[in-house]
């Protein structure tokens, strides 16, 4: 038996145009997922399913901005009228405010932030679980996307290192107060991940400088999410809840 297979399994996925959620996608569905993906760039999040479809896997998208409730809702209610309820929701999406620190940022950048990756992943979890509550037979998985800033940073990163602190504890808490209705609540923590994004700081000078204080002595890959993904995605993690995996090649532990 199985215990990772996502087979008959309907799983929604936030920020799902690119990155992580874009990433996710696939590995979810090449568990036997049926997802619903939902992105502020519906071009993209369409790409992603058109992708998935051909390769005869079965996966709807649409737009969806989590700082829009009403968004949040079309998104949840497109999402069941097609597969059903949903039995995992992944708040995924997030957004960086660039190299900012708490003088320097405007109060413009902090709300766009923090509406974002913390407001709009609890009004996504807010709304998912009281569909379920509603339904009379809730039972639910909540996966939020936080980081290894969540506990130990740098300058320049406020307030997504903010963010994230706050993501993770809220996962704690949630979990605390979700178990009544059977809806469990965990987190991925990655660590330095080579994306897009990141690919500037990790192929610049000071690469390899940067390099060292990874205990593994290297940036990780999309890949080496892919089995805590399925662990908390699937039955596996059946009595988990209020936990935080980190998956950062040792970052976090390493020498000050």
């Amino acid at each position: 038996m199985n215990i990772f297979d996502l087979t008959e399994k309907h799983i929604a996925v936030t920020g799902a145009s690119s990155g992580f959620g874009h990433h996710f996608a696939g590995v979810l569905s090449a568990a036997g997922a049926k997802v619903s993906l939902g992105a502020r760039r519906k071009e993209k999040v369409l790409n992603r399913v058109a992708e998935l479809n051909a390769s005869g896997f079965e996966a709807i998208g649409m737009q969806l901005d989590i700082r829009d409730p009403s968004s949040i809702d079309d998104f949840l209610e497109s999402a069941e009228a097609t597969y059903g309820p949903v039995d995992v929701i992944i708040n995924n999406a997030g957004v960086e405010s660039g190299a900012k620190t708490f003088l320097t940022i405007e109060e413009e950048d902090w709300d766009y932030v923090l509406d974002t990756n913390l407001k709009g992943a609890w009004m996504v979890s807010k709304k998912y679980s009281e569909r379920l509550i509603k339904s009379g037979h809730p039972q639910g998985n909540i996966i939020n996307i936080s980081s290894i800033t969540d506990t130990r940073t740098i300058k320049g990163q406020f307030p997504y290192a903010v963010s994230k602190g706050a993501l993770t504890r809220m996962t704690e808490i949630m979990a605390l107060e979700a178990a009544r209705y059977k809806i469990r609540v965990n987190a991925l923590a990655p660590g330095y991940i080579l994306t897009e994004v990141s690919r500037l700081l990790f192929e610049s000078e000071n690469a390899p400088e940067f390099r060292k204080g990874i205990p593994m002595r290297r940036f990780g890959e999309f890949s080496d999410l892919d089995g805590a993904l399925l662990l908390l995605a699937s039955d596996a993690s059946s009595y988990m809840t209020g936990s935080v995996i980190v998956i950062d090649g040792g970052h976090i532990c390493s020498s000050l």
